[in-house]
């Protein structure tokens, strides 16, 4: 079974849409969405500098185009489940159906906006903490204040908080932890200090008309298969000040029974993941189009179920 996921804020490079404009229709499908949502992404996309991409009101929906041009280059693709990391979600939602492509850039632009909003409140960050016990370096964070915002799996935990913590966390790294690496992110998601986007998101998505998930929709706040739009929808707003458990989805994955896994451009960080968690099923990180031939065979062997 081939599962398709969408990474999360902090993938995104400067100029790494360039090569996929290349592709038929692609510059004028980015071009209709900048429209739609008041954003020039081809510009963010092709020639800003990574200050101007870091920026959450400019990096989510950025990734989101870039995850729906991507598979859309891939063709007619159903797989057998979906998944996002955090603001991947949205990009998931559109793969399966739930929402169409101009009404989830739409909810990720809203998104991006709100969670900017809220991040200025106070300054705040995340960092991936690589090796140690789950449990251990959980207790560590609290002890800290800071809230474990990403529970990734494959020995990998991202801490969320204000940036005195996180430099805290710098001097105090918890036992059998091997590194600290600050993320591209400008804020503290997937905790408390998002609360006021999750409301400006609730109002944003009264304007939504979801469908039911026409594939597997595997949700990163719980790891379940969610069947209703309805729900999806609910836990996209909820999620913002959630953290991810993308562990649990890994699980389900498996469960499930995944024999591959592409993840949609900018590709890399969620197959890192993978091939140390989900070992025996095949990965494919689509980073340029140079990736699309590879993934259609991957297609094509493991089919949709």
């Amino acid at each position: 079974m081939l599962v398709l996921v969408a990474p999360g804020q902090g993938a995104q490079t400067p100029g790494f849409l360039t090569p996929w404009l290349d592709l038929p229709g692609a510059a004028e499908r980015l071009a209709a969405w900048s429209d739609a949502i008041g954003l020039d992404l081809a510009h963010y996309g092709t020639q800003a500098d990574a200050d101007a991409i870091r920026d959450t009101a400019v990096a989510q929906p950025l990734l989101v185009a870039a995850g729906l041009l991507s598979a859309a280059a891939l063709g007619d693709v159903t797989p057998g489940a979906v998944a996002g990391h955090s603001v991947g979600e949205i990009t998931a939602a559109a793969f399966a159906g739930v929402l169409d492509d101009t009404a989830a850039l739409t909810l990720v632009r809203k998104r991006g906006l709100a969670m900017a909003d809220a991040a200025a409140i106070t300054q705040t960050g995340m960092s991936a903490l690589l090796g140690g016990d789950p449990d251990t370096t959980v207790a560590h964070l609290e002890k800290l204040g800071l809230t474990p915002a990403n529970v990734n799996g494959a020995g990998q935990i991202v801490a969320a908080g204000t940036l005195e913590q996180l430099a805290a966390l710098e001097a105090d790294k918890p036992e059998g932890v091997r590194r600290v690496v600050a993320l591209k992110v400008a804020g503290a998601f997937h905790t408390h200090h998002m609360a006021p986007a999750v409301d400006a998101l609730a109002k944003a998505a009264e304007d939504l008309t979801p469908a039911d998930p026409r594939v597997t929709y595997v949700s990163n706040r719980d790891g379940q298969a969610v069947a209703s739009g309805a729900d999806v929808v609910s836990r996209l707003v909820g999620q913002v000040a959630n953290p991810v458990r993308w562990d649990l989805c890994m699980e389900t994955f498996q469960k499930l029974g995944a024999t591959a896994l592409i993840e949609v451009c900018p590709g890399g960080t969620l197959t890192g993941l993978a091939k140390r968690a989900l070992p025996g099923v095949t990965t494919l990180a689509l980073k340029t189009p140079d990736d699309l031939d590879a993934a259609r065979e991957l297609i094509a062997e493991h089919g949709a179920a």
